[in-house]
């Protein structure tokens, strides 16, 4: 594979195969939903015992993106024509069973993630257990939503998270900024059709990726493992640098997510000042000791994309293979329980 030159950003159909497959893997993963309607609220004459809606929804998407869908299904089945006329879509929130507010701004897979380690004692990651949301029909808290329940008030949060992300990997905004608008508009309509090609070729301009060898990169080996094998390693790739690079990008955009609500957020170099890499292990420990002791056992655990994130893995990696679609890594760390593996 021929060097990416610095005028022309790589497209999501130029990446070494190994980028490419992580990225299409978390684009392509989906969580359960069950939706049911608050009785209470429900219309007149409504058919009752249909309220419930599943739903395989993809991660990279938004709870205002499904309310199209399920707003067709409960004019369908479960509403009668004179309910269908006075229901007001953009009164509908939604909370947990548990009775947690959800915000609309955040992705479908990171709602479900979190949910899992706040709920530690029902969650498995093998069994796939529905996540299970109330629909509320009228009277949002508005004070206590982070924005309205419209799509386009999603797409802006959604632009403005991918701005940050930007500056936090290069220190400016110039890759987002330079974009025309059409191409911002594309970004979008790849996650609301859920298009990965359309998505990426756009996205493709402003996130790194890990095809350039760095300098301080080891020769792989047969026990190199694909979450942390060395960008020289992925196929095609001829060794040379990059400025984009995931390894040379200034900080890689990461956030923790720790039960009860608290969102830490910091910069996360690639490298380390002694030329290593970075890696989760590293991560957690310094940001997280007590649940990360760096001399014995953890006491938590890490989710990424709801996938149990090995602690060699590359902080650099992370950030180009498994960041979400709106360019951040979200970690989910939930406490251990009488143990010392996650899921047993």
């Amino acid at each position: 594979m021929s060097n990416f030159s610095p005028r022309h950003a790589p497209s999501a159909f130029s990446m070494p195969a190994s980028t490419t497959l992580f990225r299409r893997l978390i684009w392509e993963g989906t969580v359960p939903l069950e939706i049911r309607v608050d009785a209470k609220e429900l219309p007149a004459n409504s058919e009752r015992g249909l309220e419930c809606y599943y739903v395989q929804a993809p991660r990279v998407s938004y709870l205002p993106l499904l309310v199209p869908e399920l707003k067709r299904f409960l004019m369908d089945i479960v509403f009668d024509e004179a309910a269908g006329r006075v229901v007001k879509e953009e009164d509908w929130w939604f909370e947990s069973k548990e009775g947690n507010l959800l915000k609309w701004h955040w992705p479908v897979g990171l709602i479900y993630d979190y949910h899992v380690i706040n709920n530690r004692a029902n969650a498995s990651p093998n069994q796939s257990m529905p996540l299970r949301l109330i629909l509320h029909l009228a009277s949002p808290p508005t004070d206590k939503l982070f924005l309205a329940s419209s799509a386009e008030a999603c797409k802006q949060a959604f632009m403005g998270q991918l701005k940050e992300a930007d500056f936090i990997r290069w220190g400016n905004t110039k890759r987002m900024t330079g974009l025309r608008k059409a191409e911002q508009d594309g970004l979008w309509e790849g996650i609301k059709e859920h298009k990965f090609e359309e998505y990426w070729r756009v996205a493709s301009k402003i996130t790194p990726t890990t095809s350039p060898v760095r300098p301080s990169s080891p020769p792989p080996t047969s026990s190199t493992s694909m979450h942390t094998r060395p960008p020289s390693a992925d196929p095609g790739s001829n060794g040379a640098p990059d400025r984009d690079d995931a390894y040379n990008v200034r900080s890689v955009p990461v956030r923790i997510y720790l039960p009860d609500g608290l969102v830490l957020q910091d910069l996360v170099a690639p490298m380390l000042d002694d030329g290593s890499t970075h890696t989760l292990s590293r991560f957690l420990t310094t940001h997280l000791p007590p649940l990360f002791p760096p001399d014995r056992n953890p006491l938590a655990f890490a989710l990424i994309q709801g996938v149990l994130a090995p602690p060699d893995a590359e902080m650099a990696w992370l950030g180009a293979c498994m960041a979400g679609a709106d360019g951040w890594v979200n970690v989910c760390v939930g406490l251990l329980q009488d143990g010392t593996h996650a899921f047993q």
